[in-house]
């Protein structure tokens, strides 16, 4: 029998972390009905949409709402408090029977809403984590954050370049590197190229009619080429919702629009929208220069390799993406593409600090 009819439990969630799950988590096994409110100030760098949908993903069984608070915390001043109330009724439906929180104000939240006060977890003793600290250092808090905010917080790095030109050894290269630095790193991911597989699919498709096909007889339509991005797309996401704070792919959606070019001559609008929806942090290009073409029955495009090598640097320029051209043999290009990888991972994540608390 669970003990209170409707529930609260509120904060920012910027962003959330374990012990915001197991504070939900806890209000959802003793109430009927439970809201979550989210609260975002317009300073903060996380988008409040962001922290609802991340709250509903994790708890679906929750009601899960969203309100913009502008108004400076004074846990001392009887005007700031009503002020807040008003955004907090306004978004809060139905009497509030119990109010669950792990924060000193929790007692007097609970007194404005009538309601009676769970505490849990007060010294943070089951989860060690605060939302500050998350901020502060995401990689070093990395374990108590759910897939949802790992994905959004993954460094993306993408290896992309001509064919035969190392990207498959570059990205495998660099995800075994940080894999080896042991710790939250262990769980580096890798995410092969769709469009690989979906090539060797055709192929054997067309040799399945004829024994005798060979690439050559392969032919892609325009398409194919949103449906090859989509499927990339979706396998990065999920590996950036399990692995560490950094992800090494082996080409992207962005990168399908050139091969788009390189088989139909033109461009697709489809495939260019497809690779904007998703933030990738640093690309690495591939020269052809100094790899030898190698003939692997699904490649055909050797006199194409300087064009294509220019068309994706022409197109991460004209687009701004950050971008390294990496050459050389195997070592010094894995040498070079791990100092950019440190430095783009020494920045950090930067947050802009929520509004000021007078406690």
């Amino acid at each position: 029998m669970r003990r209170h009819g409707h529930g609260l439990v509120l904060g920012k969630f910027y962003p959330p972390h374990a012990g915001h799950h197991h504070l939900v988590r806890t209000a959802q096994d003793q109430c009927e009905r439970l809201t979550v409110l989210v609260c975002a100030a317009s300073v903060e760098s996380v988008p409040l949409a962001d922290r609802v949908a991340w709250m509903r993903e994790a708890h679906p069984g929750a009601e899960v709402v969203g309100a913009v608070d502008d108004i400076p915390v004074d846990l001392h001043d009887p005007q700031i408090w009503e002020a807040h109330m008003a955004v907090f009724r306004g978004a809060v439906h139905g009497r509030v029977d119990a109010v669950f929180t792990s924060e000193e104000y929790g007692s007097e939240l609970a007194r404005r809403f009538g309601a009676e006060e769970v505490l849990v977890d007060r010294e943070r003793t089951l989860f060690p984590v605060s939302g500050t600290a998350v901020r502060r250092d995401p990689a070093g808090t990395w374990e108590f954050l759910g897939p949802a905010v790992r994905a959004a917080l993954t460094r993306r790095v993408v290896v992309l370049g001509a064919e035969s030109t190392g990207t498959t050894t570059l990205s495998r290269a660099l995800a075994d590197h940080y894999r080896r630095r042991g710790g939250v790193w262990a769980k580096t991911g890798w995410v092969a190229e769709y469009g690989r597989r979906y090539s060797e699919e055709k192929l054997a498709a067309a040799r399945a009619a004829d024994p005798a096909a060979s690439w050559a007889d392969v032919s892609f339509t325009s398409q194919e080429f949103p449906v090859i991005a989509r499927h990339q797309d979706a396998d990065e996401e999920q590996a950036a919702r399990l692995g560490s704070p950094v992800l090494f792919c082996d080409t992207d959606s962005f990168a399908t629009g050139i091969w788009h070019e390189r088989y139909t001559g033109g461009r697709n609008a489809e495939v260019e929208r497809i690779a904007d929806l998703t933030r990738r942090d640093l690309y690495l290009l591939t020269d052809h220069a100094d790899v030898p073409f190698e003939d692997d029955g699904l490649r055909d495009g050797e006199h194409l390799r300087p064009w294509m090598t220019e068309r994706f640097r022409a197109e991460l320029e004209r687009t701004g993406r950050r971008f390294l051209v990496v050459r050389g043999d195997r070592a010094a290009r894995l040498e070079a593409a791990v100092r950019a990888v440190d430095a783009l991972l020494a920045e950090g994540w930067h947050f802009t600090d929520p509004l000021p608390e007078n406690r």
